[in-house]
């Protein structure tokens, strides 16, 4: 990775609050693709005063690409870093602060720097993390929805309203997992496949149900990899997806994408109590009779798991996709802890 060490020296001081006048730097892959590589650049930056200061920072490279429904998805995280939002955290719920942000208009791509994190995440997170995380959630989504801040307005590249809608019937559109889990080839149990056929012939009504729940900002990739547990606060990382959608739409994800399956239904009771905890400290949640978690999760993930298990040749994936349905199956009839 080529990285510019006048570039690199400028996010240094805005590190250390202090100016850099040289740094050594080693580049380590934490994950990468064919739209956007992020690594870890550590080393040792030297102040005026002669101090030597080890650091670690993260770079993140995203190159312009297309998002089904969301065209300014790629660009999304620069915006968002170059706007006010960070002025809408708290100490225990946040995302990385930022040291430069620098965008390449001709080539389509920016370069983010970031504060390294150290910290539990991905399936290493517990139960409480998970709780946790659910509160905090709901306690920047009730302050927000009740304090309405001038930022909200000015955001100009936010995803729609509509996109779990429209991403939910265009999985629906879809020959090869619609007409699938209808055949006689289908080797799901059955009360699994009734779970997905009931939800596609009651879409209309359930989507009209959640369309009346308060209008949010939501992360929309609120899943385990992009949660890290640090000093018992929550830092969240990927905002690329973000946007306008519906009370309960990232709880859904904190639940069943990519989840831990033997807690799965534990932790679907913990975290939707904690969930509306957080938001009714800040609004009125007493209208709100139907939370409609299952039934996003369902909406959210249901076909993308029919998906998966037809892609994959591996027998064990195949299986964690069932499973994962099974859990979803037991959530409706799961009581939720206080």
């Amino acid at each position: 990775m080529d990285i510019k060490l006048e570039t690199l020296i400028h996010a240094l001081s805005q590190r250390f609050k202090t100016d850099i006048l040289s740094a050594d730097c080693q580049t380590i892959p934490l994950q990468g693709g064919t739209v956007g590589n992020v690594s870890l650049i550590t080393g040792i930056a030297e102040t005026a005063a002669g101090e030597r200061l080890p650091y670690r920072v993260v770079l993140k490279t995203q190159k312009k690409w297309k998002r089904y429904d969301d065209p300014g998805s790629w660009r999304r995280e620069y915006d968002l870093y170059t706007s006010d939002l960070g002025a809408t955290f708290s100490d225990a719920f946040r995302w990385p602060t930022c040291y430069h942000a620098e965008m390449n208009a001709e080539e389509n791509e920016f370069q983010l720097w970031l504060e390294y994190i150290d910290g539990v995440t991905g399936l290493d997170l517990t139960g409480d993390m998970y709780e946790q995380a659910a509160l905090e959630l709901g306690r920047y989504q009730g302050k927000l929805y009740v304090e309405q801040p001038a930022v909200l307005q000015s955001l100009t590249n936010l995803s729609h309203a509509d996109l779990m809608k429209n991403t939910y019937l265009h999985y629906r559109s879809w020959p090869i997992v619609y007409d699938y889990i209808r055949s006689e080839d289908c080797e799901f149990p059955r009360h699994v496949l009734q779970m997905l056929i009931d939800i596609d012939e009651h879409a209309d009504e359930i989507l009209a149900r959640i369309e009346k729940l308060p209008l949010v900002l939501c992360h929309r990739d609120f899943w385990v990899t992009n949660l890290i547990y640090t000093d018992g606060k929550i830092v969240l990382i990927d905002w690329d997806t973000s946007g306008w959608g519906y009370l309960g739409e990232d709880l859904a994800s904190l639940i069943a994408d990519e989840a831990d399956i033997d807690h799965m239904v534990e932790y679907y009771q913990r975290c939707v109590p904690a969930y509306y905890k957080g938001f009714a400290e800040y609004a009125d949640i007493s209208p709100i009779t139907d939370p409609c978690v299952y039934e996003l999760i369902l909406l959210m993930f249901g076909y993308r798991l029919v998906e998966g298990y037809l892609h994959t040749e591996n027998d064990a994936e195949k299986t964690k996709h069932v499973q994962t349905l099974q859990k979803i199956y037991e959530m409706k009839t799961s009581p939720m802890q206080d």
